[in-house]
């Protein structure tokens, strides 16, 4: 169960996607908070220059890889505003971060391009815990689904 916490740091992650997306990114953002409820880093998308790991989820596994030790790893939560593709998964759990809470799932977002008549991208968009399977996820958060659904549909129509 999502608490006050959660929803705060989710909210950030939705207005990062939003940043994302004025910058001409693919609408992610995400928030590393470690045990105590600080945050810690913070990204957003940035595959717009052609390099397609600059996923926010990644650059945060790096970030906590070199910044944090393993026990603070270990008591920190990634939130984004969509579940973690595999290739994020997989970084999630080698870094050793504890908890993934995110607002859209890969099964919404992959039904939502679906109807946008977006075609499937080269990864399979997989749970997170069909590749991390330790890894403590939760979502979605339905009080603000929509607005990041919007966000891609504003992507991939202009509308």
């Amino acid at each position: 169960m999502l608490n006050e916490a959660d929803l705060t740091h989710l909210r950030r992650c939705v207005a990062l996607a939003a940043e994302a997306l004025d910058a001409g990114d693919e609408p992610f953002g995400s928030v590393l908070v470690d045990a105590e409820g600080k945050v810690r880093a913070e990204d957003r998308n940035r595959v717009a220059g052609g390099d397609h790991t600059r996923h926010p989820e990644f650059e945060l596994a790096r970030w906590a890889a070199e910044h944090m030790t393993p026990e603070e790893r270990a008591g920190a939560t990634v939130y984004t505003s969509g579940e973690h593709c595999p290739m994020c998964s997989a970084a999630h759990a080698w870094v050793g971060l504890a908890r993934i809470v995110y607002v859209a799932s890969s099964a919404q977002l992959t039904q939502w391009l679906a109807d946008l008549g977006v075609p499937a991208g080269p990864v399979a968009a997989l749970p997170v815990n069909a590749v991390a399977p330790n890894v403590i996820v939760e979502g979605p958060a339905p009080e603000l689904t929509e607005e990041i659904r919007a966000l891609h549909v504003r992507l991939h129509t202009g509308a």
